[in-house]
């Protein structure tokens, strides 16, 4: 027969009838009940992980609460949530957070793939989304196309498999929306930056956009207009668009500012003086010869983007040519380092890191809105500026090459 006994504790204890003696055994000794700081030891030689329950016992509070405080819910007290971060602290609580992500379904992961890693450009701009992420409680899960569109399906598809909350897509050139759709699927925010999504030959410059996807543009255009208008100010008329690929959208816009700025001063521009390379430092350095392959060659140049200019700087140094003092030339971007190269390079300001943490805000607002699937997809364009510094600083200058040695054209290739 079995009967329940109560324990000194107040534990009851199922016992055989047979050891239920109504005198006392001599030398019984007293049944033992961890106390806290006994289950505190034993997790600290390993034997369980501290679980949600032992921090709300720990500090008065349910495990809902502990949760709250762990997913960083606006919802509990100041004063709440600080007893609990001290009761993780003192417990040593470690916050699985796959786990809690296997069993919310949500993700703390934002996605960004970039079309060039060795572009600084995107280094600032990805500092400025992984910045933005962190201040909301989010990583960034970073991968490169290297312009290639079947690259970037590899790359996307390999960060998909983790779930990320949302995507933030620099994309390669050429790359065809349909098959990003399928790989996304309908449900996860993405935000595409400045490309447009390749829309087909003839499209006009933005035509296609994010394709239904929110856009992040740079004023291209604007930008473009600027850099050449401020070239014409200091004299020159044989002004050469320098790098890119002309069916690229950013390049396609910032082009079309050039052709503006020169046809409002009445300048038809001589084919010769666009160039096509592409948008890397060393492939604008061993392009440079491009300019001086026929007479009259350009006295100047618009360059796609920085990197470009600075590997201009270079191939005209190896021709014995001196940007801001025998030519002049101007960047898109702004990175650090056109502020310091030799000459500083005169460029037009776009904030790299500002316009990062700006995408990564937009993707942050398209989460916390749960309606967020019946809302029209939003362009938005920042702002370019010219930051004129030495590489443009100068006239153009006499051709002739015996009063200007250093100016004797090349021969034509």
């Amino acid at each position: 027969m079995l009967r329940r006994k109560m324990l000194p504790l107040g534990f009851p204890v199922t016992m055989p009838g047979h050891l239920d003696r109504s005198k006392p055994m001599r030398a019984r000794r007293p049944v033992a009940v961890p106390a806290a700081a006994s289950l505190a030891a034993a997790r600290a030689g390993g034997d369980r992980r501290v679980t949600l329950a032992d921090i709300a016992a720990g500090c008065g509070v349910s495990r809902s609460t502990v949760s709250l405080v762990l997913g960083r819910s606006p919802l509990v007290h100041a004063e709440t949530r600080a007893k609990v971060q001290a009761e993780l602290d003192r417990q040593g609580y470690v916050y699985h957070r796959g786990a809690a992500s296997l069993r919310s379904r949500a993700s703390n992961a934002v996605a960004l793939v970039i079309n060039d890693l060795s572009n600084p450009f995107f280094a600032e701009f990805a500092g400025g989304v992984d910045a933005a992420l962190a201040d909301a409680g989010y990583v960034m899960l970073l991968g490169s196309s290297g312009e290639s569109p079947e690259r970037q399906q590899a790359v996307l598809a390999s960060l998909m498999e983790h779930d990320p909350a949302a995507v933030i897509l620099s994309p390669a050139e050429h790359s065809e929306p349909a098959p990003l759709h399928r790989l996304v699927g309908a449900h996860t925010p993405v935000l595409v930056f400045n490309r447009a999504l390749d829309e087909g030959a003839g499209a006009g410059p933005r035509a296609g956009a994010g394709d239904g996807w929110d856009f992040l543009a740079l004023d291209n255009r604007r930008g473009a207009r600027l850099a050449t208008g401020h070239l014409l100010e200091q004299g020159h008329r044989a002004i050469a668009f320098f790098g890119g690929h002309r069916d690229s959208s950013s390049c396609g816009e910032r082009r079309a500012g050039y052709h503006d700025a020169l046809a409002a001063a009445g300048i038809a521009p001589d084919p010769a003086w666009l160039v096509e390379c592409a948008p890397t430092r060393l492939e604008a350095a061993r392009q440079a010869g491009a300019l001086f392959a026929r007479d009259p060659a350009p006295t100047a140049a618009v360059c796609y983007n920085d990197a470009v200019a600075l590997g201009l700087m270079s191939g005209l140094a190896a021709r014995g040519r001196r940007a801001g003092v025998d030519f002049a030339l101007t960047g898109f971007d702004d990175i650090p380092e056109a502020a310091v190269s030799a000459p500083p390079l005169t460029t037009i300001a776009v904030a790299p890191r500002e316009r990062g943490m700006q995408a990564a805000r937009l993707v942050l607002e398209r989460l916390a809105d749960p309606q967020r699937a019946t809302h029209a997809a939003r362009t938005l364009v920042a702002d370019a500026r010219l930051v004129v510094r030495a590489s443009s600083l100068v006239a153009p200058r006499d051709a002739d090459p015996h009063r200007h040695p250093h100016q004797a054209r090349e021969p034509a290739a």
